[in-house]
């Protein structure tokens, strides 16, 4: 997701969006100020590297800067910069997988950065802003289906540990969850994972695709952006879908439609739905906030 930025003043080449910078200092402390500091002279050396000029005001989203270029034979792309971690080294990785069906096309990557040159794609025609809310589960699923039909790549970070670390984590998390009924709900969350653990799954998943990561082109009507990309089943990806433009009514609605155009098993898909509310709290109880009452709904309305 990327929005216009509001920038703060930063000689050479570009302006830092203010909201960037917070949210750097917020979530990566002293690499994300060396990051931000460092961000300026990155972007002129992969302006110079790759022959791009500058085609409008820098975007962000909350960890990204995305800056939207021109290549030297005319074709519009945009210029990514961000931190390498956990969750975006494998962005290329699944990018390249895709090459271009589903999702937009890596044209060019540098990996000691994790710098990429990616498709442009119309940031002025997002999936959120369809209305209609059925249609847009509709769409993330259908697209979820093609993304998640290809296999994940060897060393693509996987789902079985990822699920492994968050039942370690379990019991120290119960014991700082004051409410009983949201105790016992997380608890339940816990045990279903266990209950799949033993086929994790293998296919690649996107793991954030709500809908402000769908955006339309003119080669198709509606293309990925942003995966933050595992190896594992499909039935974790569900979760953003149910969370997007909240409505409790709609809940079950809307995951018997994904889980139907998704063929997906509907018990194991609601195993690795709730395991992402469980990893959702361990996130919210390490930084210090409440367990969102809506997430717990969510996971109220599936567990039945």
């Amino acid at each position: 997701m990327t929005h216009p930025a509001r920038p703060t003043t930063v000689p050479r080449v570009i302006d830092i969006p203010r909201e960037l910078a917070a949210s750097q200092e917020k979530f990566n402390g002293e690499a994300g100020r060396a990051f931000i500091t460092g961000l300026p002279e990155q972007t002129a050396r992969f302006l110079d590297h790759w022959q791009l000029r500058p085609d409008g005001p820098p975007m962000h989203g909350v960890s990204a800067l995305v800056l939207p270029v021109v290549r030297a034979d005319g074709t519009p792309a945009v210029l990514k910069l961000q931190i390498l971690d956990e969750e975006t080294e494998g962005e290329p990785v699944a990018l390249r997988v895709w090459s271009g069906d589903g999702a937009a096309r890596l044209l060019d990557h540098d990996e000691p950065t994790g710098t990429m040159l990616l498709e442009r794609l119309d940031e002025t025609r997002m999936l959120s802003h369809v209305p209609d809310d059925h249609q847009v589960v509709v769409t993330i699923a259908e697209l979820l289906a093609h993304l998640t039909s290809f296999p994940a790549p060897p060393g693509m970070r996987h789902l079985g540990d990822i699920a492994q670390g968050m039942l370690d984590q379990t019991p120290w998390a119960l014991g700082r969850i004051p409410d009983p009924e949201a105790r016992r709900l997380v608890a339940d969350c816990a045990a279903a994972v266990r209950e799949v653990m033993d086929e994790p799954g293998d296919r690649l998943l996107h793991w954030d695709l709500h809908d402000e990561n769908v955006l339309a082109s003119d080669r198709a009507p509606w293309l990925a952006i942003d995966p933050k990309p595992l190896a594992g089943d499909p039935g974790f990806d569900l979760w953003p879908a149910l969370d997007n433009r909240y409505d409790p009514d709609n809940i079950l609605w809307r995951f018997d439609a994904m889980t139907d155009i998704l063929a997906l098993d509907r018990d194991r898909a609601r195993a690795w739905t709730l395991g992402r509310l469980l990893q959702n709290t361990l996130w919210d109880i390490k930084d210090d906030r409440p367990i969102d009452d809506a997430q717990l709904e969510i996971a109220r309305r599936l567990r039945w």
